[in-house]
């Protein structure tokens, strides 16, 4: 590992996710989820984002809409959006994921999960925001699409993240919540 702070990385869960009724399910990639989340964390200085399915159509998916803007005609028209897909990988599972990362950068990374309900022993975002300004280990920023993400996922986590809005409505797109969670962590304080 280099001298440099270990990096941040963030991974979109399609599975193992929860339905309304809290059962266990996978949902569909959405174009919109692969561009916009990839822009807010290019901003962010996020160092990879995975799209985990384990479904091998929904990876070809993400492969295609990655290679339009890699190696396509999409790159050279917009190149900040080839930038911004360039740090996006499709994988099957958050331990694939992890498992890169321990690859990329000589350790396990340390995995925070996020949630719309707030029954789980949650860490502030000031707290969050200064560990990560403090890290030793590369980290994980885990988000569920759906309902959120299956409890064993937040089980395994070492650190659980707030709810956006703790009280009241809740319901933001995933999208907007990846946003106003980075902005929260590594905003004007830098983590």
């Amino acid at each position: 590992m280099s001298d440099q702070r270990p990096g941040v990385y963030l991974a979109l869960v399609h599975h193992p996710v929860r339905d309304r009724s809290g059962a266990t399910i996978t949902t569909s990639v959405t174009n919109l989820d692969v561009h916009d989340i990839a822009r807010s964390a290019r901003t962010y200085g996020v160092s990879k984002y995975y799209v985990v399915t384990p479904i091998e159509a929904q990876q070809a998916l993400v492969r295609h809409i990655l290679g339009y803007w890699r190696e396509g005609g999409g790159g050279q028209r917009v190149p900040e959006r080839a930038n911004a897909l360039s740090i996006v990988q499709e994988t099957p599972s958050i331990e694939e994921a992890i498992a890169d990362i321990a690859r990329r950068e000589g350790s396990a990374p340390t995995v925070y999960t996020t949630a719309a309900r707030s029954n789980f022993d949650a860490t502030s975002y000031e707290v969050a925001a200064a560990e990560l300004r403090a890290r030793k280990a590369p980290a994980l920023l885990v988000f569920g699409t759906g309902y959120g993400l299956a409890d064993s996922v937040i089980a395994r986590a070492s650190v659980h993240l707030a709810p956006v809005r703790p009280d009241g409505y809740n319901h933001l797109a995933v999208r907007a919540a990846v946003s106003i969670i980075l902005d929260r962590l590594f905003g004007d304080a830098g983590a």
